[in-house]
C-alpha cells in the first residue's frame, strides 16, 4: 500500500508517517517509479507502537520494545510516571469539582490557609465574604460552599452554650485588675453571650460597647444585660470586628476573649491599636503553645485548626512591635478550658441525634479529644497591653 492508504488505515498523518521513517521507526520500500510503498507487516507494527504510546512510552521507547525484549525497568518507570500523573489528574479533578460545590474543600482551604493566609483571606473577600466572615471560612467551616449549612449547625450546638470560647471570670478580673486606670469606655470584641461583658460591668463603672456578628449570642447578651439593670451604660451591637469605624473619641479599653483569632492576632493588635487612646489598653486572649515539642497529633491537629497559631512569649514580642507596653499576661488556667469544653461536650452529647453524620459533631468531638489529650500543651494565655 502506498504512504496515504497506510495513513488512512492507521489514523495518522502522511507527514506523521515520513516522521517516523526518520526516526527508523518505519521503513518503506521504494518502488522504481519513486512511490513509496508498505506492507501489512508495517500497518501491524504501526498499531501496535500505538498501543504501546497508550502507555505512556515515548517513540524512542516504542522503538526499543519493537526492535528488541521488554525493558521491565524501563515499563516499571514508566509505570511509576503515570501513577504520579494519574494523582496529580486526580487531585486536580477533586479541586475543579469542590470549588463547584460537588465536594468537600476543607482540605484545601486548611492548606491555602497555612502556606498563603492573607492571600486565602483575600480571595474569599473577592468571592463574596467579609473580612470577617472570611475568617469564619478559613478557621471554622474550611469550605466555602458549605459554609452556611456549617455555621447554621455550628450555632445552633452554641446557642444553649453561655461560653462560646475558654475563660472564666476570674481570669476576666485578673486581667482587669492590671489596667492602670479606671476605664470611662470599653469596647468590648467579639463579645459571645457576654459572659465576659458581664464580669466587666460588674467591676467597673465603664460604659461598655459589646458587639459580634451573632444576633444568636447577642440576644442573649441583651437578656442579661436587662436582667442585670445594665442597659443604661451597656450597648449591644450587631458590628463586624473587620470594619470597625474610628470613633470620635478613642476608647480607653478594647477587650477580647478568644476571638481575635478570627483576623489574625498581629492583624488585631495593628487595627486595634489606632482605636485606643495613648495609654489606652487592649486585653486579648488567644490559644498558645506550652511546649516546643507537642505530640505529634497534638500537633498535626493544631496545626490544620489554627496555623498561627504561637508561644506566648512570640505573641508579647508581636504585641511590643505593634506599639504596645506589655502590662502582664498569664495562662487562664485549666478551669478556665474546663468551663468551655466541658458544656460543649454535654451539649453534642445531647445533640448527637440531631447531628449525627455532621461536619459539625466530628469536628468539635475531635477538638474535644484533642484538648483532653494535649492539656498540659496547649491553653490561653491573657495578655494585657498598653497603646505607647
Amino acid at each position: 500500500m502506498r504512504i496515504s492508504e497506510l495513513a488512512e488505515r492507521v489514523g495518522l498523518s502522511r507527514a506523521t508517517l515520513l516522521y517516523y521513517e526518520k526516526l527508523g521507526l518505519l521503513q518503506g520500500t521504494r518502488q522504481t517509479n519513486g512511490y513509496r510503498v508498505y506492507s501489512d507487516a508495517d500497518r501491524q507494527r504501526l498499531q501496535l507502537m500505538q498501543k504501546l504510546q497508550a502507555g505512556g512510552l515515548s517513540l524512542r521507547e516504542c522503538r526499543t520494545c519493537l526492535d528488541g525484549k521488554l525493558d521491565p525497568d524501563l515499563l516499571t518507570r514508566r509505570l511509576a510516571l503515570l501513577d504520579r500523573e494519574i494523582a496529580e489528574k486526580k487531585a486536580s479533578r477533586d479541586l475543579l469539582a469542590a470549588l463547584l460545590g460537588q465536594s468537600s474543600l476543607k482540605t484545601w482551604h486548611q492548606e491555602v490557609e497555612r502556606v498563603a493566609p492573607d492571600l486565602h483571606r483575600a480571595w474569599l473577600m473577592s468571592q463574596g465574604f467579609s473580612r470577617s466572615e472570611a475568617g469564619l471560612v478559613a478557621l471554622v467551616s474550611k469550605d466555602m460552599n458549605a459554609h452556611d449549612t456549617y455555621m447554621a449547625d455550628f450555632m445552633e450546638v452554641y446557642a444553649e452554650l453561655d461560653r462560646w470560647g475558654p475563660g472564666t471570670e476570674a481570669a476576666t478580673q485578673k486581667a482587669l485588675a492590671l489596667v492602670p486606670f479606671d476605664p470611662d469606655i470599653i469596647l468590648e470584641i467579639g463579645c459571645g453571650p457576654g459572659m465576659a461583658t458581664m464580669a466587666l460591668a460588674a467591676a467597673t463603672r465603664a460604659r461598655i460597647t459589646a458587639i459580634d456578628t451573632s444576633e444568636v449570642a447577642l440576644n442573649k447578651l441583651r437578656s442579661r444585660v436587662a436582667a442585670r439593670g445594665y442597659s443604661d451604660r451597656v450597648e449591644v451591637a450587631p458590628v463586624d470586628m473587620a470594619a470597625l469605624p474610628i470613633p470620635d473619641r478613642l476608647w480607653d479599653v478594647i477587650w477580647s476573649e478568644g476571638s481575635a483569632y478570627i483576623i489574625g492576632v498581629e492583624q488585631a493588635l495593628a487595627d486595634w491599636r489606632l482605636l485606643l487612646r495613648p495609654g489606652g489598653v487592649l486585653v486579648v486572649s488567644d490559644l498558645v503553645w506550652r511546649t516546643d515539642n507537642p505530640a505529634e497529633d497534638i500537633r498535626d491537629f493544631w496545626t490544620a485548626e489554627y496555623p498561627k497559631m504561637t508561644t506566648a512569649e512570640i505573641r508579647v514580642a508581636q504585641a511590643r512591635h505593634a506599639g504596645f507596653g506589655v502590662l502582664g499576661h498569664f495562662d487562664i488556667g485549666p478551669e478556665g478550658m474546663e468551663a468551655y469544653y466541658r458544656p460543649l461536650a454535654a451539649r453534642l452529647d445531647a445533640m448527637e441525634p440531631r447531628l449525627a453524620g455532621t461536619r459539625v459533631l466530628e469536628d468539635l468531638r475531635r477538638e474535644i479529644a484533642i484538648f483532653q489529650a494535649g492539656r498540659a500543651q496547649v491553653s490561653y494565655e491573657m495578655f494585657v497591653l498598653q497603646r505607647n
